[in-house]
């Protein structure tokens, strides 16, 4: 009789011990498929389309929940992937080199930027103005990239200024209060600058040296193919809403980011967008590709990669075309 006991104890106690684990492990997997952490940066680049996906319904319509937070920059949404804080983020063409290095993966192409600037305060005029001089600049963003880029075609490395790295708040701070003399920074943070310099000098621009790249979003290394496909869906729905309604576009973003819509609009002028038609076929000829290899090309010149790689090791375009074409 004890032994029967035991044995009948034993039994349930492994019964109810299987069952709970099993609906722990429903539980995990339902919240692990259905809630999105989604990051982006304050301006019309990184949140126009999840501000579009929200006001539409769209994440509920993949049954999905996202959860968004705000960064400063693309490397920061990097680290938050790696450690598993983020899902998703957004990145300026500037921190392409690391998903580039295995960091993370491009699942979708947004836009094409023209918002890079090296900066100047006034009496300021020429790239080699600039030797010697303080510039700030957030390294491993498009604002470090623009400066690189700006300084080679003027025949001139980092060793020619006095390089210091801070994050893009403080960079309008240090250059609003004078502490710096030049900067490689974007907008909108350049319009934050010019309310306080108005006769602040651009002495470089991705516009004039024709070195318009492509912002992106990316996932995290572990975050599962049906997850991507869904996020992906929602990406290009938004986008094509996008596409076909730019001054409601415009009106999102401001409330999304709480500035007005006049400053939504000036930040969006800096940006080309395009169909998801537009990406899909980009995608197939071949384009995106290219480009992002010639950002690669920069980063291995820069040393922030040691080789350049295959855009297809960190560019998912087969999944992205294969969700477009249904």
């Amino acid at each position: 009789m004890p032994g029967n006991t035991i044995r009948r104890a034993l039994s349930a106690f492994l019964s109810v011990t299987v069952l709970t684990l099993a609906l722990n492990a429903c539980s995990g997997s339902a919240s692990d498929d259905d809630t999105v952490n989604f990051g982006y940066i304050g301006d019309y680049n990184g949140a126009s389309l999840l501000a579009i996906a929200q006001e539409q319904g769209l994440w509920k319509e993949q049954g999905l929940t996202a959860k968004t937070k705000v960064f400063t920059n693309g490397p920061v949404q990097i680290q938050a992937l790696g450690s598993g804080d983020l899902d998703y983020g957004y990145i300026g063409p500037g921190a392409m080199w690391l998903p580039a290095s295995g960091k993370a993966k491009v699942i979708a192409v947004n836009t094409y930027t023209y918002a890079d600037r090296v900066i100047a305060q006034p009496g300021i005029r020429t790239m080699k103005d600039l030797k010697g001089k303080r510039v700030g600049v957030p390294e491993g963003t498009s604002g470090d990239m623009i400066l690189n880029i700006a300084l080679e075609k003027a025949g001139m490395t980092t060793e020619d200024i006095q390089k210091i790295a801070m994050d893009p708040s403080t960079v309008v701070s240090a250059f609003t209060s004078g502490k710096i003399d030049g900067a490689g920074i974007f907008y909108p943070s350049i319009d934050t600058i010019r309310k306080k310099v108005p006769d602040l000098v651009e002495v470089a621009s991705t516009k004039e040296t024709g070195d318009a790249f492509p912002t992106a979003f990316v996932a995290g290394n572990k975050v599962s193919g049906k997850k991507n496909t869904k996020v992906i869906k929602v990406l290009q729905q938004a986008n094509d809403w996008r596409a076909q309604h730019p001054e409601e576009s415009v009106a999102l973003v401001a409330a999304m980011l709480h500035v007005s819509e006049a400053q939504a609009k000036a930040d969006a002028s800096h940006v080309e967008t395009f169909s998801t038609d537009d990406l899909a076929a980009k995608t197939a000829s071949g384009e995106i590709g290219r480009s992002l290899g010639k950002l690669g090309d920069l980063f291995v010149h820069n040393k922030q990669l040691a080789e350049n790689p295959d855009p297809a090791d960190f560019y998912d375009g087969d999944l992205y075309r294969k969700v477009h074409a249904g």
